[in-house]
């Protein structure tokens, strides 16, 4: 496995703790505010995000921007994987439609990326 390849999955586990903190917020909801089910959900949160800040800055080291950014798009896809297994929420085949457009976006983003390094290589 290549450098650039490892970089990207350490990238897309970020993404999925970033995603997670979402899923806490949303276990968070229903709870009292101030309960300690709310205030351990918001300590997910913030872990989750801190670890997320943590990474991200070390992934930028490794990659451009724009390619980081692009694959950030990734996170409405878990989303929607966590709505359906965890909260029993609907998947619409917009939603389907949706998610293959963001991976299709991804991939077109990422082979440009490789066609232009490898153009700038030559």
């Amino acid at each position: 496995m290549g450098n650039r390849t490892v970089t990207l999955v350490g990238l897309h586990l970020l993404l999925l703790a970033y995603s997670l903190s979402a899923v806490c917020s949303k276990l968070a909801s229903g709870f009292s505010p101030l309960s300690l089910q709310f205030v351990l959900c918001y300590c997910g949160v913030l872990a989750l995000l801190g670890l997320y800040a943590l990474g991200w800055q070390q992934v930028l080291k490794k990659l451009p921007l724009t390619t980081a950014y692009a694959n950030k798009a990734v996170t409405i896809i878990w989303g929607i994987i966590w709505g359906l297994l965890l909260f029993g929420e609907h998947i619409s085949i917009g939603k389907v439609i949706g998610a293959a457009f963001i991976i299709a976006g991804i991939v077109v983003f990422s082979l440009a990326d490789d066609a232009g390094n490898a153009a700038e290589s030559s």
